[in-house]
């Protein structure tokens, strides 16, 4: 990610506690208009990929997003906001009694880029770890990790072979090298 992509602290945490409040709203019922200080950035209005993590104990909670550009950064972080809380297939809508342990954590994503490699070894060799977000598409199968799924699976060859199961693939398909594979590259933000 360029110097130019990337957002300041400011937004970073302006973006936080926006999806703080969009979820705290949801749950609560009350929509208000009221999204506490206004940060007047041009940032806020480029459309971006985002995603919107929760976890409780450091343990995955909710997590959707839009890898493409959709909407606006700030309409991506607040969509993506309700959706993890309350619309990952995964799990039950976040209740009330666990709202307090949460924590969130935001990515602004760069555009994806093909990946051209020739063979299962080539596709490991150019990967980045810890820099890189993968997509893996074959047919109608797609999955994505963002580059932090690196922390819990950092050897090259597994982290291959879960983002095949995640899209519903043999595990081991990425190794007859027939995928079509993209990189991106994420700047995450995210309350301690």
């Amino acid at each position: 990610m360029t110097d130019s992509e990337k957002l300041n602290d400011s937004e970073g945490k302006y973006l936080l506690g926006l999806a703080r409040k969009t979820i705290e709203q949801e749950l609560s019922g009350r929509k208000t208009s009221d999204q506490g200080e206004i940060l007047d950035s041009p940032r806020f209005a480029e459309r971006r990929g985002t995603f919107v993590t929760l976890t409780i104990n450091k343990n995955l909670r909710g997590c959707i997003g839009h890898i493409i550009p959709q909407e606006s950064l700030l309409d991506g972080i607040k969509e993506n906001s309700v959706n993890a809380a309350f619309k990952d297939p995964r799990f039950n809508p976040i209740s009330m009694r666990e709202w307090p342990d949460v924590k969130i954590e935001i990515s602004i994503l760069t555009d994806p880029a093909p990946l051209a490699y020739s063979d299962a070894d080539d596709l490991l060799k150019k990967i980045r770890p810890d820099i890189d977000g993968v997509i893996i598409k074959k047919g109608f199968y797609q999955s994505t990790f963002l580059p932090q799924v690196w922390e819990q699976i950092p050897d090259k060859k597994e982290f291959f072979t879960h983002l095949c199961l995640k899209a519903g693939m043999d595990g081991n398909e990425w190794r007859k090298g027939k995928l079509e594979v993209y990189t991106y590259q994420v700047q995450a933000f995210e309350e301690h």
